[in-house]
C-alpha cells in the first residue's frame, strides 16, 4: 500500500463552506503524516469566498507550519465554454498551486462539443496545474 504524501485541494474557513483554519488544517495534515498541504480557496465568483485580494496577500503566509509544506492556491472557476476563468493570468501568477474546475452554479455552459472546447483551452493553459470537477453536468442539452 503506498502512503498518501500530498492533498493538493482543501478548503479552510476562507472559502465560506469549510470548518477548518489553516493552523488547524496544517496540524490535522501533520497528524495524517501527510508532507505537503495545498489550501486552495474557491475563486472570487463563488459567494462569501475570498476576494481577489486574499489571494494577492498569500506572500504573508508562511510555507512551512508544523513541519509539513504548504501550497498557497486557488481552486479557480472556469466560467464559461470559452474556458474563461475568475482569475487573471497575473493573478494566477500569486498562487504555488492553481486548480481550475467548474462549479455548475457559475457555469455558463453550451453543447457538449462547445464545454469540452472550453475545457481543452484550460487545460492546455500553462498556469494551471490540476483540474477539478471535470464532469458536472454543463446543460440540460448533454
Amino acid at each position: 500500500m503506498r502512503k498518501v504524501l500530498i492533498d493538493a485541494h482543501t478548503h479552510t474557513v476562507a472559502s465560506g463552506h469549510a470548518y477548518s483554519s489553516l493552523q488547524e488544517m496544517a496540524k490535522a495534515a501533520v497528524d495524517m503524516g501527510l508532507e505537503v498541504l495545498g489550501i486552495t480557496e474557491h475563486g472570487p465568483s463563488v459567494p462569501g469566498t475570498c476576494p481577489t485580494l486574499y489571494f494577492k496577500n498569500m506572500f504573508t503566509v508562511p510555507r512551512q507550519m508544523y513541519g509539513i509544506r504548504l501550497l498557497m492556491g486557488c481552486e479557480i472557476n472556469i466560467l464559461d465554454t470559452k474556458g474563461s476563468l475568475d482569475l487573471t493570468d497575473e493573478q494566477i501568477g500569486w498562487l504555488d498551486l492553481a486548480i481550475a474546475g467548474i462549479h455548475a452554479a457559475w457555469y455558463q455552459g453550451g453543447t457538449k462539443e462547445e464545454n469540452t472546447e472550453g475545457m481543452i483551452r484550460v487545460i492546455k493553459n500553462p498556469k494551471i496545474h490540476i483540474i477539478s470537477h471535470a464532469l458536472q453536468n454543463w446543460t440540460s442539452s448533454n
